[in-house]
């Protein structure tokens, strides 16, 4: 298959709800499947023991097999690592209807409030919006990841909403632990025209030919390597996610790239097989500083399982996904 490239684009928020199956940046998870959820200890970071931040969900179905019809890919973020997880449905499920969504936009009003509880039965942390089985012990109806978040939300403004009747959907406030929120766009990549590269042009007099001859003899694998992420993105410098099941990564660096035993097999058994990567233009949509963050990467590569097995007992499993910097290693 050919190479697909993510854009970051405002859009309405209804778009972005499950059941328009969205691609989407930022935001609350817009959970595909509303059984098995991955909970609290599987969203901590490890280093921190903080709860990770949704940073990106890819809605990326397969024709086969039959219970990928639905298939969506999120990843979560914290300082230094990134966490990713795959969950996919067959296409008769129990919770989203045979046939698509419409696309026209709800009626005035009528446009859908951020859940705090799914269809499921499973209640959201009111920051997060991931799996909240923690809940106020005054009022009983705001629900938390972790005591982390509860005291979040406490000092947002909880403490003074807590003895209010009214629902409190309509009354989050903005946390500052979100990233800020975009529909992923995607289109296909165009491919190499011929003489690409032409421009360079001569250097101090000399014929193009003889330049790229004497560049050639100093040029280091690093450089090519780099020079090539550099040849790809600026044709489309806005890029923020490429697509290729089973292609090659585009990497930035000739360090950190890995090798086949490092990337280890799915618990099915199957190899896992890289699907597509994060650009680090998205660091440019998503307003870290405000976090107080170091978030940073130079490729995020994601690899999923070859033969997308079947999660029926499992519901969402933790995938692979490999940090390259811009230089160093992993």
């Amino acid at each position: 298959m050919g190479l697909e490239l993510g854009f970051a684009e405002a859009t309405p928020g209804w778009r972005l709800r499950s059941g328009h199956f969205p691609s989407k940046v930022g935001g609350r998870p817009a959970w595909l499947g509303e059984d098995g959820l991955p909970g609290p200890a599987a969203l901590g970071c490890p280093r921190c023991r903080q709860p990770l931040a949704f940073l990106l969900q890819l809605y990326a179905p397969l024709p086969d097999p039959h219970h990928a019809f639905h298939r969506a890919l999120f990843v979560f973020a914290c300082r230094d690592p990134a966490c990713f997880f795959r969950n996919q449905l067959p296409r008769k499920n129990a919770f989203y209807p045979y046939e698509p969504p419409p696309e026209e936009a709800p009626p005035p009003g009528a446009a859908a409030a951020v859940p705090s509880q799914l269809g499921s039965g499973v209640w959201l942390c009111r920051v997060c919006g991931c799996p909240g089985p923690k809940a106020c012990a005054r009022c009983h109806r705001a629900h938390y990841c972790s005591r982390h978040h509860q005291t979040l939300d406490w000092k947002m403004g909880h403490k003074q909403a807590c003895p209010l009747p009214e629902d409190l959907d309509g009354a989050i406030p903005d946390h500052q632990f979100l990233f800020p929120e975009y529909e992923i766009v995607i289109e296909a990549e165009e491919p190499d025209s011929d003489g690409e590269g032409e421009e360079d042009g001569d250097v101090g007099g000399e014929a193009p030919e003889a330049a790229l001859d004497a560049l050639a003899k100093h040029e280091s694998r690093e450089d090519r390597i780099f020079q090539q992420f550099k040849a790809k993105t600026e044709r489309e410098p806005e890029q923020i996610l490429r697509y290729g099941r089973g292609v090659d990564p585009l990497w930035i660096s000739g360090e950190g790239i890995p090798q086949e035993k490092d990337i280890p097999p799915c618990p099915c058994g199957a190899r896992r097989e890289f699907e597509f990567q994060v650009m680090p233009q998205l660091l440019n949509y998503l307003k870290a500083d405000r976090l107080g963050t170091s978030l940073d990467w130079g490729v995020l590569a994601v690899y999923t399982c070859a033969r997308s097995c079947s999660l029926a007992t499992t519901h969402y499993i933790e995938e692979f996904i490999w940090k390259q910097d811009v230089a160093g290693s992993a």
